[in-house]
């Protein structure tokens, strides 16, 4: 009993570990990446529409590669960049790939949502796009962010439980290992519930901060 608590102690972290620095890395890229998107669009505040298409079949493709696919063709990338294929950390580099075009739809989602005579009238004032972006958009959008930081994080609980499959280790991997291979009902039954806990506790964290930042429901 007492080994079985330990190694699901493990499998939670690896698994909060994977998530967390995943998100962290996939924001740091899809981050930009969105706000670019949607600048260079048709009615952004920098109008680049070679540039908006290319970065749009970009992220449609990113997003359209299965994730275990995904874990299998980035292996030598993984390799050049951690210098192994298994293990939670080896898993981070897929997870960020996979997450970053998500996330730039995320952003771009949130952005769109922001009242557009906010920006012009940022524009009428003079403001430059780089002011307009760090001032206005991303200020405004926030609350949206947070929500979609929400949904990014919890999908990426669930593609390290895929990763699991390819031994990234977390709950994924104790699942598939015990409850898959040796038939222990109990211990994927137990994994679940840990999975379920960890996403109830991430959406109401999120949304709950969400509440208190959001100006409309002040």
């Amino acid at each position: 009993m007492t080994e079985n608590i330990a190694m699901l102690l493990q499998g939670m972290w690896e698994t909060l570990y994977m998530t967390i620095a995943s998100v962290v890395f996939s924001y740091l890229l899809g981050l930009p990446l969105g706000v670019l998107f949607v600048s260079t669009s048709a009615h952004g505040i920098a109008p680049r529409k070679k540039m908006h298409t290319v970065l749009g079949w970009i992220i449609d493709i990113g997003r359209s590669i299965p994730f275990i696919i995904l874990i299998v063709e980035l292996i030598p990338v993984t390799r050049a960049i951690v210098g192994k294929v298994i293990g939670p950390t080896a898993a981070i580099v897929p997870l960020v790939i996979a997450a970053t075009p998500f996330v730039a739809r995320m952003v771009e989602t949130s952005l769109e949502e922001v009242d557009h005579g906010v920006v012009e009238a940022a524009k009428t004032m003079g403001a430059t796009g780089w002011e307009i972006i760090t001032k206005v958009l991303l200020p405004e959008s926030v609350p949206s962010l947070l929500r979609g930081m929400s949904i990014t994080t919890i999908t990426l609980i669930g593609y390290s439980a895929m990763a699991g499959a390819v031994g990234a280790g977390g709950l994924g991997d104790i699942a598939i290992r015990y409850g898959m291979h040796r038939y222990d009902v109990a211990m994927m039954n137990v994994t679940l519930v840990l999975i379920i806990v960890i996403v109830a506790v991430i959406q109401f964290a999120f949304n709950k901060t969400a509440r208190r930042i959001d100006k409309r429901l002040r």
